[in-house]
């Protein structure tokens, strides 16, 4: 009798555990839709929204043919306003729809929901918190949008913004229990770059490994101060299934501010069993990137920040040279999806890309 108690409590403590774990499915899965934080005036003026919003008229008019696309407007007025330009564009309007949510700006990727799986595979979302890359921005309006998203979605919303900050461009999941992040960008404590003061890097990987579902986390060091997001991981490495990583050669993460050591640490990364990742190599572009406007900035541009949506991959492209040659690697690795380049060079001057603008929500049950 003694040993089944024993049993049957084990058996519980397994169960309650199992029933407080969380998993963040791929982003190749299939998507219910896709979130989008429309650029606005309102925070960098009218030719700032101007320069950018064209990158995402191409994503809408990629992405609505194949599922759901949630664009989030600042108001009445630009819900309208978007909609013309779509409707001029020819932009089928079917399978979008549009939120009124005040934001400050578009980076939905580090700012908006998290949507995972609970161990009955309903989705809900988590809502970490989010503020500024370590307040270096205006955040209170983009901090809300998750919790708005899941009130008019009704669906439960795990608030974890009282106990950790966390960007979702600053960390990349294999699908399969292993994630990876920089250091910097996650548990900073250098002044003006702050993430989560006094957290550990265990009670940070303790939270991952709840809240994704991961079981191994896999640490860079990353630099601080380098750009605006204290170096995320979805502008240099991202996962292209269980066991293959994609990433650039060892002189290109060298020129855009890794350190040798870092390099070293993301070829020899290994999955959950112990098998080092397969590499698949992108070159970053060729020349240093000039915007549409003509502009010419200090950095070359990455490939990888690229975003996989239910039969397209959407690619940054800079009107370069390697633009072709990064589609064709990259369509290789996904071979039932059409790579769609999308013109990112005038967002880029602000610090991002495709992934960095885009927020996956998966299909399937919401928990209400």
């Amino acid at each position: 009798m003694k040993n089944l108690i024993t049993i049957l409590c084990i058996a519980l403590s397994i169960n309650l555990t199992m029933a407080q774990t969380y998993h963040f499915p791929e982003e190749s899965g299939e998507h219910e839709g896709t979130w989008l934080q429309w650029p606005h005036q309102h925070q960098h003026g009218i030719t700032y929204r101007n320069r950018v919003e064209q990158t995402w008229v191409d994503m809408t008019k990629a992405l609505q043919t194949n599922e759901k696309v949630h664009i989030i407007a600042y108001n009445e007025t630009e819900k309208q306003r978007i909609i013309n330009i779509l409707e001029k564009a020819k932009v089928a309007l079917k399978n979008v729809d549009f939120k009124i949510y005040p934001t400050d700006d578009v980076w939905i990727r580090d700012n908006g929901p998290i949507f995972v799986k609970d161990i009955n595979g309903n989705i809900l979302i988590e809502n970490w918190g989010f503020n500024g890359w370590g307040e270096k921005y205006d955040f209170e309006r983009c901090d809300k949008i998750p919790s708005k998203i899941g009130k008019d979605l009704g669906i439960k919303v795990i608030e974890l913004g009282e106990k950790m900050v966390n960007e979702g461009g600053s960390v990349e999941t294999d699908g399969n229990g292993v994630l990876m992040a920089c250091k910097s960008s996650v548990i900073s404590q250098e002044k003006e770059a702050i993430r989560n003061l006094g957290m550990t890097q265990g009670e940070a990987e303790d939270m991952f490994k709840k809240y994704y579902g991961v079981s191994k986390v896999i640490w860079l060091d990353g630099v601080t101060g380098l750009d605006v997001t204290d170096m995320h991981i979805d502008g240099f490495m991202k996962f292209v299934n269980h066991n293959t990583m994609l990433t650039m050669k060892d002189d290109d993460l060298l020129e855009l501010g890794l350190s040798e050591s870092d390099v070293e640490k993301l070829y020899s990364a290994t999955n959950t069993k112990g098998k080092e990742y397969q590499k698949v190599y992108v070159p970053a572009t060729k020349n240093k990137v000039k915007t549409a406007y003509g502009k010419q900035l200090e950095d070359k541009g990455s490939y990888v920040n690229y975003y996989v949506a239910n039969k397209v991959v959407l690619v940054p492209n800079y009107g370069d040279v390697n633009d072709k040659i990064a589609n064709a690697i990259i369509q290789k690795q996904y071979p039932d999806r059409k790579v769609i380049g999308i013109d990112v060079r005038n967002l880029y001057e602000n610090g991002g890309m495709i992934h960095c603008v885009t927020q996956q929500q998966p299909a399937g049950k919401l928990l209400k």
